[in-house]
């Protein structure tokens, strides 16, 4: 069990940050393997509420679901039902026609670290249009998926990355298949059944229960978003639409750790190496960081109205998480340098 230490050798810096950058919430906490180096919970629930901000409280992770889907895979890698050069047609046959032949031999891993050319679908303006897709949310998410490799390659940069929430997408459908679960059923299972992480879909209920509400600019002031507010993730939920609580994500970060320094627990400590190193650049659900600046690994995750950041110092075993319950330039400039005062207190 995790040691908790509620340390305040940065506490009040961080409020200080939150303020002046106007994050309504900003949750953070920098961990060990085993030990809670630092953990706070500061400001209100909303920019127009007056209550008080807890270790309670639930964030979306937007991107930094990425990490989670690719560790769902993982244990059916383990188990043999899939191996990460497990080819897309080799579970979909029938999908061959009418599928572009430039896709006809993605594999698993190229999915899941950004090298299948899928087009990116990141909710800009030069994303292809979607169909209306009709039935429950797994039938949806297949025919996206379907439609998704009738499309022209994405463009990609020298070493053949481009970042994709669709090729997520076509990655859950593979462990979907392979498993007989839906993605959601996958979520349920593996974190909140085997591993009792409280880990939600969507954006936190803020209608029902005292939680967090995520916001948007708007005139230069963050509105709040109610959590029923008509949303749609255009079917690429794998890819960035879960929500957890600190607490939580904390011993999902420690299980990591864990792993890159050769301990197994949920999964093998080889599968931690491969998820986080395996491939230059990004890897599966992580970017891999190897330069002058250190070796790291990182990922962000907005959907427009939360900003989550974690990293994990590699050499030091040290993991820096922040969450928040806004998204504009002030508040990644804020998260920025709360990061920046983290690592300066906690890795040297």
């Amino acid at each position: 069990m995790p040691v908790w230490v509620h340390g305040q050798n940065t506490v009040h810096f961080a409020d200080s940050v939150r303020k002046a950058y106007d994050i309504p919430e900003l949750s953070y906490s920098v961990v060990t393997d085993s030990t809670v180096l630092e953990i706070a919970a500061l400001g209100h629930h909303s920019a127009v509420l007056n209550d008080t901000a807890t270790l309670n409280d639930r964030f979306h992770l937007g991107s930094d679901t990425k990490a989670m889907t690719a560790f769902i895979i993982a244990k059916f890698v383990e188990e043999g039902k899939l191996t990460w050069a497990t080819k897309f047609f080799d579970i979909y046959p029938e999908w061959e026609v009418g599928s572009k032949p430039v896709y006809y031999s993605i594999t698993l891993e190229e999915l899941l670290s950004h090298r299948a050319r899928i087009q990116p679908f990141e909710g800009g303006e030069d994303d292809p249009a979607i169909p209306q897709f009709i039935g429950t949310k797994q039938e949806k998410r297949t025919a996206f998926g379907k439609y998704v490799l009738t499309l022209p390659p994405a463009k990609t940069d020298s070493s053949g990355f481009a970042y994709s929430n669709a090729g997520y997408t076509l990655a859950a459908l593979m462990v979907e298949k392979a498993s007989g679960m839906s993605w959601e059923q996958l979520v349920e299972k593996v974190f909140n059944k085997d591993l009792k992480l409280e880990v939600g879909l969507s954006w936190p209920d803020n209608q029902k229960h005292k939680d967090t509400w995520g916001h948007i600019p708007e005139n230069g002031k963050l509105v709040p978003v109610p959590s029923d507010t008509s949303y749609r993730l255009d079917y690429t939920e794998p890819a960035g639409d879960l929500n957890i609580k600190l607490k939580d994500y904390v011993r999902f970060v420690q299980m990591n750790i864990q792993g890159m320094k050769g301990y197994g627990n949920y999964l093998h400590a080889s599968d931690y190496k491969f998820i986080h190193k395996g491939v230059p650049y990004y890897s599966l659900g992580w970017f891999n960081i190897n330069n002058g600046e250190g070796d790291f690994s990182t990922h962000t995750g907005t959907a427009g109205t939360y900003y989550a950041l974690v990293t994990i110092d590699r050499k030091k075993f040290i993991g820096y998480i922040i969450f928040t319950n806004s998204f504009n330039d002030k508040t990644v400039n804020g998260v920025r340098v709360l990061l920046r005062k983290l690592k300066a207190e906690y890795g040297r």
